[in-house]
């Protein structure tokens, strides 16, 4: 089962490509990335040396992946950070070309825009191709909070806000537009960094599908490292593909990054501890259930 995964790459640490190609990998999928930008790592570090890939170089390399019929064994397109706006139409192109003759491989769309620390960190833009290109061209959407607000267009102060605009996303995509409702993950959103009505000493997540809403709670790890998102983003769509079921996804998402970030604090690391949490990523040791949510 393969999984093409176009975003960012960082030759140290772990972000984007640089977070979801080992542990996706260590799961047992074949993965192949496409960078849509590289740099020696994330801005966030005091020096860095990077910049985005050009569109016609990331619609290139897609091009030559389909030419070679890799399409045919592709399970899921995952994305995320893209780098240029332009890179969204090379992603729609490869869809297009995916889907000709059926619903083609499952999309994934991480719609990496901003968070509440930051803002908008993306180009201008940019947040504009997720919410009117590539959220409703996905099956599967995973933006955090200050992601789905502004998507949304609105705050989100309660659970039940959080849950209303998941479902009004999802119903966005292309569940009831291309008969992929009841497909593994078709018209589901993962909200991550769930911060309504919260408890500082928990990390919650939410996902609403065709089947309701799932919550899951885990302690917070005091920890501060980039990439989380993206993992994340990787972890859920992984434990669908072999769950098959969006609370499985969620309790195993939940459960992998909690013992990855455990890992990073016990080593005192300032990005993403992947190789060394890689049992806790195959096999948690702690596990967080997803419970049913009801507003």
């Amino acid at each position: 089962m393969a999984i093409l995964s176009i975003q960012s790459w960082v030759a140290s640490g772990h972000v984007g490509n640089a977070a979801a190609l080992f542990p996706l990998q260590r799961l047992g999928f074949e993965t192949w990335a496409v960078p849509t930008w590289v740099g020696s790592n994330h801005p966030g570090h005091a020096r860095w040396h990077g910049g985005a890939m050009p569109a016609e170089r990331v619609a290139g390399m897609l091009e030559a992946l389909a030419d070679r019929g890799l399409l045919a064994r592709c399970r899921a397109v995952l994305s995320g950070y893209v780098g240029d706006a332009a890179v969204g139409a090379a992603i729609e192109a490869l869809l297009a070309r995916a889907r000709t003759d059926g619903p083609g491989p499952l999309y994934s769309c991480d719609p990496v825009i901003g968070d509440r620390a930051e803002g908008i960190y993306v180009a201008a833009g940019i947040p504009e191709l997720f919410r009117d290109r590539l959220v409703p061209a996905a099956d599967l959407v995973t933006p955090n909070q200050f992601e789905l607000e502004w998507l949304t267009g609105r705050p989100l102060a309660t659970l039940a806000d959080v849950a209303a605009a998941a479902q009004g996303l999802r119903e966005t995509g292309r569940t009831g537009k291309t008969g992929r409702a009841g497909k593994i993950g078709g018209g589901t959103v993962l909200v991550t960094s769930v911060e309504a009505g919260g408890d500082p000493s928990c990390q919650r997540m939410m996902a609403v599908g065709e089947g309701g809403a799932w919550l899951v709670t885990h302690p917070t790890v005091p920890v501060r490292v980039k990439g989380t998102g993206d993992l994340v983003a990787a972890l859920f769509l992984a434990g669908l593909l072999r769950a098959g079921t969006v609370p499985a996804a969620l309790a195993f998402a939940a459960s992998a990054i909690h013992g990855v970030l455990e890992r990073t604090l016990a080593l005192g690391r300032d990005e993403l501890a992947l190789v060394a949490a890689q049992e806790d990523i195959v096999a948690p040791a702690r596990w967080f259930p997803a419970e049913p949510f009801q507003p």
